[in-house]
């Protein structure tokens, strides 16, 4: 044990082979299980709590209430007409900035037919219609996880319905929490239980979920890098002579929203004012390339060449998945007013305007976008295009914040600072450590690539992949929990899947010309993601199967030997089942105890915020003479843990209502109750010490060397190197003590 300063680590142990998990509480009575809020019997049948037991279940939660969801399921069209505003300049800087360099990305080697522009025209006007706005705005919007977006989220939908989550810590009382229950339609379909049914017994199933969330997120990432590094160098390539700029600043996605906003909606309505004028003036038959037969002729002539220039084709549609990612930041609505009124006209507009321009001026492709400027403009545009271009690369960077700041608390990121910075609007997150990363990376591959062709190819690949994982998901969503009819499951595949497959083969064949790149930022983002969320699962487990039973609680509290003193003492660990091994080490190497001992665990639930009136739940281990509580503490992936008031007071605060309502309603009880909460207020007033476990991690003896490096190497390093778990609840050092204990994984 130790202060902050160091610690002394001297007990060491393995996970026995064969452990069996039994429940600590096995025997306890119903009377014996609380919570914090009087359950109506009447919505809760006896035989309900009598089950209970079974499951080492802390409470049972009371009526369901109305759900904490922030501006998400607002109806205010003030509210939702400001945050399409603002969405306007966090989310669609990337793809609206797109018209910068799509056409030069496509005809690589000059235009060879007249006709071909009207068959890229063709292509683009469809995939931006069929992938941004059908699949995205019409159907992926509506798979979000209570208004928040992006590859954990579907994840968590469906660790909500199936039993595909990896961490053994769910718990009866979970299904109780207001927005823990999704709306599911009445029907059930044969295919929709096979497939159920199929996840829940298949190991490799599970993992290949979690695999498909962590690699999406890490793709997502790799957008975040590439895209400053392609809009940037397009809009500056308006310039004869290189300029240089740097700006620095930290904002968040509220003030980003409203200060961006109005130079993206400036950006908007020079490109499709432009477009209309080039429209009119150079071509105007180019309308004629809403037929799709241009898209078959453009393959009849180009062959494999035409295949290949879907790898330029396809960044018409970069920025996306920002759509959805950075949902949580707005509302489903928001984004598609914003998407339907104002992008979507604007760059279809401005696609058709250079296409018109281009049929007059074919051997200009290498600079369409500047090219095709009236000549007044030039300046005007230029300047708005580099603001427009730095700016787009919020879109992706806000969408990464979010995403991580879900696998964060899912288990499968390593701690970082999440600052909030919105106190208006939830789920508006800046993560320091992953900004500086960003930065790094896109200086490296600016640097290295310096041309916007390499660049375009790694974006490319970066882009159509994060979305053919995002089809995978919603497929399984679709028939798992819409219960969607098949035959429209079909549809989707054949239709939006085979394009986006189509897309995909078409980067992929530039693997080699820069395509390698986001694999590599992949590779390495997955390397750290898996190790972390093997390690949190391994330690998870070791601490399941080492849990100190209620028979040696009662022992250690009425041991003789152990003296008592005052005050209140609270420890923390991630074990939502019993009370962690932490705490029979701690007692063997310090014989003393508290009056009151709370223990505290902290759980993550596969949903995006849990109301703080379900937040936590309580016992009492019995007999009520050693002043013992467990508590669980449940957040969900985007809920704010450092709440303006100190989470040690909402804590005792907390306790307080439990005791009372402990003890019944029986004026007798009532006195005893009475004389519980002021011996907690005095304990609390003596002191409160926060016992937090500095565990030190080694692989078990006789491990492979794979496993030896990831767990004694990868993993301590990271560890040793982010945030630790008593930071994310700001403990005042003064009242932190950390207890030293080894595992052996």
């Amino acid at each position: 044990m130790s202060t902050p300063g160091g610690s002394i680590r001297n007990s060491r142990a393995s996970t026995p082979v064969g452990s069996k998990r039994n429940s600590n509480v096995d025997g306890e009575t119903i009377e014996q299980i609380h919570s914090e809020r009087t359950p109506d019997h009447h919505l809760f049948p006896e035989s309900e709590f009598a089950g209970l037991k079974r499951h080492d279940s802390l409470d049972m939660e009371a009526a369901k209430i109305g759900g904490h969801h922030g501006h998400h399921n607002t109806k205010d069209w003030g509210v939702i007409l400001r945050l399409a505003f603002q969405s306007i300049g966090v989310v669609y800087g990337d793809i609206g900035t797109s018209p910068l360099y799509v056409y030069s990305s496509t005809f690589t080697d000059g235009i060879k037919h007249p006709d071909d522009i009207l068959g890229v025209l063709s292509l683009i006007f469809y995939t931006i219609t069929l992938i941004p706005v059908i699949k995205y705005v019409t159907i992926v919007l509506h798979a979000n996880d209570n208004g928040d977006g992006g590859t954990f989220a579907l994840y968590s939908k469906l660790c909500r319905y199936a039993k595909v989550g990896l961490i053994p810590s769910q718990q009866p009382e979970d299904q109780n929490v207001s927005n823990f229950q999704l709306e599911l339609p009445n029907k059930r379909t044969t295919i929709s239980s096979k497939v159920k049914n199929s996840l829940e017994r298949s190991n490799f199933a599970k993992f290949s979920l979690l695999f498909i969330a962590m690699l999406g997120t890490s793709m997502v990432v790799g957008d975040g890098i590439l895209t400053p590094s392609i809009s940037v160098l397009s809009a500056v390539s308006g310039l004869k002579e290189a300029t240089n700029s740097m700006t620095e600043g930290k904002f968040g996605t509220d003030k980003v929203g409203y200060g961006f906003a109005p130079v993206i909606s400036v950006w908007f309505s020079l490109i499709a004012g432009i477009g209309v004028y080039n429209f009119i003036k150079y071509d105007p038959s180019v309308a004629k390339a809403i037929n799709p037969k241009y898209i078959i002729d453009y393959f009849k002539r180009n062959g494999k060449q035409g295949w290949i220039s879907l790898g330029g084709i396809v960044l018409a549609i970069t920025g996306t998945e920002a759509m959805f990612a950075d949902l949580g930041h707005f509302t489903v609505k928001s984004i598609q007013i914003s998407m339907g009124c104002v992008v979507y006209p604007a760059i279809i507009t401005a696609y058709s305007g250079q296409a018109a321009w281009l049929r007059k001026n074919s051997d200009l492709v290498e600079d369409t976008f500047y090219k095709s400027l009236p000549k007044p403009l030039y300046w005007p545009v230029f300047v708005v295009a580099v603001m427009a271009a730095i700016i787009a690369s919020q879109a992706m960077i806000s969408g990464t914040f979010s995403i991580i700041k879900q696998s964060l608390s899912l288990g499968c990121f390593p701690r970082v600072q999440v600052v909030h910075t919105s106190a208006k609007y939830e789920g508006q997150v800046y993560i320091p450590e992953m900004n500086y990363l960003l930065m790094i990376g896109c200086v490296l591959v600016t640097a290295s690539f310096r041309t916007t062709t390499k660049i375009g190819n790694a974006y490319g690949i970066a882009v159509i992949f994060a979305e053919t994982l995002t089809s995978g998901f919603l497929v399984v969503i679709m028939l798992v929990i819409w219960k969607t009819n098949i035959l429209l499951v079909i549809l989707y595949v054949l239709v939006i899947s085979s394009t986006e497959y189509l897309y995909l083969s078409a980067v992929l064949y530039k693997f080699g010309k820069g395509g390698y790149l986001p694999f590599s930022f992949a590779l390495a983002l997955m390397f750290i993601m898996c190790t972390w969320n093997y390690v949190y699962r391994a330690k998870y487990n070791y601490e399941l199967d080492h849990k100190v039973s209620r028979e040696a609680i009662k022992d250690i509290v009425t041991d003789p030997n152990i003296s008592h003193m005052g005050g209140l003492a609270i420890f923390y660990s991630e074990l939502a089942h019993g009370i962690p091994p932490i705490f029979k080490h701690y007692v063997d190497n310090v014989p003393a105890l508290h009056s009151i001992i709370v223990f505290v665990s902290i759980k993550s639930l596969p949903i995006s915020r849990v109301a703080p009136e379900e937040r936590f739940l309580f016992r009492r281990v019995k007999p009520n003479e050693m002043y013992v509580f467990r508590c669980v503490v449940r957040y969900g992936y985007t809920d704010v843990r450092n709440e303006k008031e100190s989470f040690e007071k909402i804590l005792i605060e907390r306790l307080k209502d439990f005791i009372e309502f402990d003890y019944g309603t029986d004026p007798q009880q009532g006195r005893i109750a009475n004389e519980d909460v002021m011996k907690l207020e005095k304990a609390w007033r003596v002191g409160v010490v926060h016992l937090v476990g500095e565990h030190e991690i080694v692989s078990r003896e006789g491990s492979s060397l794979a496993k030896r490096f990831l767990i004694n190497y990868a993993y301590n390093f990271m560890k040793k190197n982010l945030r630790q778990s008593y930071s994310v609840f700001d403990v005042p050092h003064k009242k932190l003590l950390k207890v030293g204990m080894t595992y052996e994984l």
